[in-house]
């Protein structure tokens, strides 16, 4: 099982006992991440915002180090302007302990759920050949009259148009 979290504006795939290096983090102990994704042994994807809510990764704080040092030097030619800067950015290190995922019945409600539509659809199919042969010579005749009404106003559309407005050259009167 694995999870990506988001740390310091980054995303990192964990799993259980990996160590980390996040952007530096103010606390000792343990902190806690809401995951953004989780997979399953078995290959199940969790990307539910209402499930992983409720889901927590906790990371143990190990220590703090510093990344590699970066110089910076601005310089323009036959000006006399030269700035010379550094930085070196701090981070954190973790170790995941646990990812908690509270409630994996997901899987078994939707098979429950595709049984239950199943059966259903059953028995409406059964009932619905008896109401047709019944109701279908009615609608028969009003369809056609339906038809023969649409045609003759189809044939008024056509006369009912406006005629192509002239088109000038160049000036506008």
């Amino acid at each position: 099982m694995y999870a990506i979290i988001r740390a310091g504006g980054k995303q990192s795939k964990v799993s259980e006992g990996d160590v980390i290096d996040v952007e530096r983090v103010k606390k000792d102990g343990t902190v806690s991440f809401v995951p953004l994704l989780i997979v399953e042994k078995n290959g199940t994807v969790i990307s539910d915002r209402k499930v992983l809510s409720k889901a927590k990764v906790t990371a143990e704080v190990l220590g703090e180090s510093s990344g590699p040092k970066i110089d910076i030097f601005k310089y323009k030619a036959k000006t006399g302007y030269r700035r010379r800067a550094g930085h070196r950015q701090k981070y954190t290190q973790l170790r995941i302990k646990k990812i908690n995922m509270p409630g994996a019945k997901a899987p078994a409600t939707k098979k429950a759920d595709t049984e239950k539509k199943a059966s259903t659809a059953k028995k409406p199919a059964a009932k619905k050949p008896a109401a047709k042969s019944s109701a279908a010579k009615k609608p028969a005749a009003e369809s056609t009259a339906k038809k023969s009404a649409t045609k003759s106003t189809a044939a008024k559309k056509p006369a009912d148009k406006k005629p192509a407005p002239k088109k000038t050259d160049g000036e506008g009167a």
